[in-house]
């Protein structure tokens, strides 16, 4: 009962100093001319260095829907509205999801160890000494980059899925082009599908850098804790993400 006691505190313990940093990380943000050419070079970083994962997994969920959702369709005649079925499946959930998924595994570990490497090599108590502010140098850049490279990560994810669908669906399995377009086109609403999407993968992109560098700048700083931190980082963006994804699917699309 006791070591249960001592787990939750120390739980409750490092919330609290992740909503520290957080909040003294987004206050504290560096001056406009400082802030502009470090978060060029973090969104350099955890997005354009993700862009290959992001368009293969697309390309290839795509793909996979579009065969599924054609040998399923067809059962019932009903093949011409798999595009229907490819773009709601992507723009809802798939591409939010499975972009902060990969974002969390490949982004976010890497943020992770990196502000892990700096804490072990004593950079980030160098920046103190010499009066900045590692917050405001080091993890506030990290934390916008992420905050604006999600959504648009995501929005490439759903358009290489909806592009490998079509390569399935239309040029291999043959159904009309023109249908295959048109009912996607009739069946997505911009605000309640395009835009929930998008809310979603603005909230996973937070969510995931928060956690990774958090993770960085509070881990043990040897070897085996970067490890370790890294390997936090992925498990609880992996679980945030999934959790939050339920919650925001019932509040957009529920009946709540």
């Amino acid at each position: 009962m006791q070591k249960l006691g001592h787990r939750t505190l120390s739980k409750l313990a490092a919330f609290g100093r992740s909503g520290q940093i957080l909040f003294q990380s987004v206050v504290a943000k560096p001056a406009p001319v400082m802030m502009f050419p470090l978060l060029i070079k973090q969104i350099y970083f955890v997005g354009v260095l993700s862009l290959i994962i992001i368009v293969v997994s697309g390309l290839f969920i795509g793909m996979v829907l579009g065969l599924q959702g054609y040998t399923i369709l067809a059962d019932y005649g009903s093949e011409e509205a798999v595009g229907q079925m490819v773009a709601l499946s992507l723009v809802r959930e798939l591409a939010p999801v499975v972009t902060a998924l990969l974002f969390a595994g490949r982004a976010g570990s890497a943020l992770t160890a990196e502000i892990g490497l700096m804490k072990a090599t004593e950079q980030l108590a160098s920046l103190e000494m010499i009066g900045v502010d590692p917050l405001r140098r080091i993890i506030a850049p990290r934390l916008y980059a992420g905050f604006i490279c999600m959504p648009l990560l995501t929005m490439i994810f759903a358009v290489v899925g909806v592009w490998g669908a079509a390569l399935v669906a239309v040029d291999w399995l043959g159904i009309y082009s023109g249908s295959y377009w048109v009912n996607m086109q009739q069946s997505v609403d911009f605000m309640s599908d395009v835009v929930n999407g998008l809310i979603k993968a603005v909230v996973f992109g937070f969510v995931v850098t928060w956690i990774a560098v958090y993770q960085g700048y509070d881990c043990v700083p040897t070897s085996e804790g970067i490890s370790q931190a890294t390997t936090r980082t992925v498990v609880y963006s992996s679980l945030a993400v999934l959790g939050l994804d339920f919650i925001l699917t019932a509040l957009m699309f529920g009946d709540l």
